[in-house]
């Protein structure tokens, strides 16, 4: 019975926990709380943002030109590379608040790029 309470407790204080942090799947919502929170919070922005960049970025490629696939594949490739060593120079930083300018660089490049490409496929 002891352990029915604490395993309870334990799910009850997460919930509050991420209640705390904003609501990840909502992109407008902050996160807020400690540091551990806040990039969690920013990792969760970050997959949700990934995900409609990888949706965005197939129908563009769906409907480019022949010729301009494989230059948005590269592109693409590239554009990773240039956003992962881009973040993990803020990465690199001083403190703790370096995990969270990391974290937000990451989140706001991946929803810049999920913009981009959204756009580029609605004006096929």
């Amino acid at each position: 019975m002891l352990r029915i309470v604490t395993i309870t407790a334990a799910a009850l204080i997460g919930a509050a926990v991420s209640a705390s942090a904003g609501d990840p799947g909502d992109p407008e919502a902050t996160c807020d709380g400690s540091t551990y929170e806040m990039v969690d919070c920013l990792k969760a922005k970050t997959a949700y943002w990934d995900k409609r960049m990888t949706i965005a970025y197939q129908a563009t490629l769906k409907d480019a030109a022949p010729k301009q696939r494989e230059q948005l594949r590269v592109a693409q490739r590239l554009w990773i590379q240039y956003r992962d060593a881009n973040c993990l120079y803020y990465g690199m930083g001083e403190g703790t608040i370096a995990r969270i300018e990391a974290g937000e660089c990451m989140r706001s490049m991946t929803e810049a790029r999920a913009r981009e490409l959204d756009g580029s496929s609605e004006k096929k």
